[in-house]
């Protein structure tokens, strides 16, 4: 029986990574600023596995060395949303969630007897490592990006890569957009898109690399069992899309026009530089998942979003 320690755990991954750890009879210890409200959130009778909920505040202190000694692995997904108007305030809270985060979590680690300190860190990161990277097909050995997101994705990975001076093994996760109609960036598109008012953002030539939730999680599940998986990974899925194809498969899964274009000007105007995300795009492919051997259930668009709106 796997026993893992989920940071992040009520947020949109988080919440389905619990479910399917329990439901495969693991014990689950959860940290959260509000342990009670996790509990809350992630208690269910239908599961195998149990579930502790912990109290940390990750800008202010070192991870509880009792809520992570004795685990197989640690799975660290918090970080505060990125996809909100970036004020220096939200740029802030958006490097500090990840960067300092990450390192009082590793220093949490640090303080635990070698005998007694989790196998694994698998660690949250984004494409957005990357940067704009236009039609180019990049893999895990493109260099980081120059902008605020790849900069902060670089820090980030950095602050996990230190565990490896642990001797833990190491995976930086490289999440996509997540196709997800609870959350995320498809939830925010549904409502324009369902009264025929959707359609391709700033041209729709950039490319959207994304990945059904299904897939993230079994990508995340193969990490903690495989030890084969290191280093960064990318969770996307094997056929990214540009924009205005994702607008047309969404439009026509909907039954609904997806023709009234999205200036670039719009965007900016409400989100600021978080636009920067949507206007401009990358290609990225999930090589070594694949030479890994793993298998996507949704590897295609259409097949991914039916899904997601089933």
């Amino acid at each position: 029986m796997l026993r893992v320690t989920v940071t992040g755990a009520t947020g949109l991954l988080g919440t389905r990574l619990v479910a399917e750890l329990r439901a495969h009879g693991s014990e689950v210890t959860v940290l959260s600023r509000d342990p009670q409200r996790a509990r809350e959130k992630l208690a269910s009778d239908a599961s195998n596995g149990t579930l502790e909920a912990l109290p940390w505040d990750p800008l202010k202190e070192s991870a509880p060395a009792g809520a992570l000694e004795r685990r197989h692995t640690v799975v660290h997904l918090a970080g505060e949303e990125v996809a909100q108007r970036w004020s220096e305030p939200a740029k802030r809270a958006i490097r500090e969630s990840r960067v300092l985060g990450t390192r009082h979590l590793v220093d949490g680690l640090r303080a635990i007897p070698a005998a007694d300190r989790p196998a694994t860190l698998i660690s949250g990161s984004a494409i957005g490592y990357y940067g704009a990277r236009g039609e180019e097909p990049i893999d895990e050995e493109a260099p980081a990006g120059n902008d605020f997101l790849a900069q902060v994705c670089r820090e980030w990975e950095e602050q996990a890569h230190a565990a490896q001076t642990l001797g833990m093994r190491v995976v930086q996760i490289r999440t996509g957009v997540v196709l997800d109609s609870d959350g995320g960036a498809l939830a925010k598109m549904l409502p324009a898109f369902r009264l025929g008012l959707g359609g391709p953002v700033a041209g729709g030539h950039q490319y959207v690399s994304w990945i059904h939730p299904h897939d993230h999680i079994e990508i995340l599940r193969a990490a903690i069992a495989d030890e084969r998986w290191s280093g960064p990974i990318n969770a996307t899925a094997p056929t990214p899309e540009t924009n205005h194809e994702l607008a047309r498969t969404l439009g026509h899964a909907l039954h609904r026009p997806a023709l009234l274009p999205v200036p670039a000007f719009a965007l900016h105007a409400l989100y600021g530089g978080m636009a920067q995300i949507v206007t401009t795009g990358a290609r990225v492919l999930p090589a070594k998942a694949l030479v890994l051997g793993f298998q996507f259930r949704y590897p295609k668009l259409e097949q991914a979003l039916a899904a997601a709106l089933a």
